[in-house]
């Protein structure tokens, strides 16, 4: 798919007049901002800045994944999802970031890692992205969870976790695109 950017950005862009900070967390910025919208007119827009994040869909020789499920206190329900975990600093090494999610929630190492590429979960009021990787040619080592961190760790074959997928039975975003590249790139 071809578009011309140039004329879009002229036609599309909204420009920030003005900008209010509303709450200053440890994991999530909240800031208001006024807008210039491309016909003149103004609006407000509510925006969650965030450092960035990391997730791995990390497959074992036999085709199996390896998965997590933890409890989300947003959904108060426990779900499952791939290793991820957010960066330490916004200027921290992706790849870094994400081989010690691995082996902190899962104890496992890998020798081979692959970009999937980048995901944007919520872009209409959030700035995060969160790089994806797949891992392979795993060994299994020791977790070292952090200190508030509570998660089981289980092995699924990729081609259940598609048909959970398409099922609607994985509600995680991160995990349904990571397990359909993976699949894709794996000829699953």
């Amino acid at each position: 798919m071809q578009f011309n950017t140039r004329d879009e950005n002229g036609r599309l862009r909204e420009i920030r007049t003005g900008s209010e900070e509303i709450f200053d967390g440890l994991i999530l910025h909240v800031q208001r901002d006024t807008v210039a919208l491309p016909n003149g007119n103004s609006a407000v827009r509510e925006v969650i800045r965030h450092i960035g994040a990391v997730c791995v869909i990390p497959v074992l020789e036999n085709g199996d994944v390896i998965i997590e499920r933890q409890y989300r206190y947003p959904l108060d329900r426990i779900i499952l999802e791939i290793p991820a975990g957010k960066l330490d600093a916004p200027d921290e090494d992706r790849l870094s970031a994400i081989q010690r999610e691995l082996r902190e929630e899962t104890g496992y190492t890998a020798g081979s890692w692959t970009v999937l590429g980048d995901f944007h979960p919520a872009p209409a009021y959030s700035d995060e992205f969160i790089t994806m990787y797949m891992a392979r040619d795993l060994k299994k080592g020791d977790r070292h969870l952090d200190e508030d961190e509570f998660l089981d760790v289980y092995t699924v074959p990729l081609k259940e976790l598609v048909e959970d997928v398409m099922a609607g039975r994985i509600s995680d975003a991160k995990t349904q695109v990571c397990v359909l590249k993976a699949a894709r790139i794996l000829g699953i």
